[in-house]
């Protein structure tokens, strides 16, 4: 059954709470969303109200999928840039499917969701994310249109120490997909 996908949903706490549960969820399956597990719905929620206080403020779009049973399944974030002279592309962050749901083919269909929800925003030309590397999301964003522009070796680490030897999942890999 496909998801159901809203562009700026009215923030409720049930929608909150479905986040909230979702990134919690996607962290601990060791989905690369900003957090290192194990996390609480605690520990996500700071970052959680940012994102919405940049919505408030127009500087952030929430796209979110809903399961047949209206639960949060997946979610995304188009974020504008605040430099003058990079206004012509936004930021995608925080790109999530639960994890009861990954294999289906919802990946593709939020990606394709936030495209419809950018080419509606005034001036946006691509859409720029960064993600993992080592981790096939390279393959999975290149899949949806995406195309790797950059990487940045050894720029992520999630521990103190992290400092394994020759191994890429600590790449920052620039993706771009193009609008125009």
């Amino acid at each position: 059954m496909p998801l159901t996908f809203t562009a700026d949903p009215a923030i409720t706490p049930t929608l909150r709470d479905g986040i909230l549960d979702v990134w919690t969820d996607v962290t601990n399956a060791g989905g690369a969303v900003g957090f290192v597990a194990p996390v609480t719905p605690e520990d996500i929620r700071p970052a959680l109200l940012r994102q919405f206080t940049d919505m408030a403020e127009g500087r952030s779009r929430l796209v979110v999928g809903h399961d047949e049973d209206g639960r949060v399944a997946a979610t995304a974030f188009l974020t504008r840039n605040t430099h003058r002279l990079m206004t012509h592309w936004i930021w995608l962050y925080t790109v999530m499917v639960h994890p009861r749901h990954q294999g289906k083919g919802y990946g593709g269909d939020l990606l394709a969701e936030a495209e419809r929800a950018a080419r509606a925003m005034d001036g946006v030309e691509a859409i720029r994310l960064g993600c993992r590397g080592g981790l096939g999301l390279e393959r999975f964003y290149a899949s949806c249109g995406y195309k790797e522009v950059g990487r940045v070796p050894d720029a992520i680490r999630v521990a103190p120490g992290d400092d394994r030897d020759d191994r890429d999942d600590r790449d920052d890999v620039i993706m771009l997909l193009t609008l125009t």
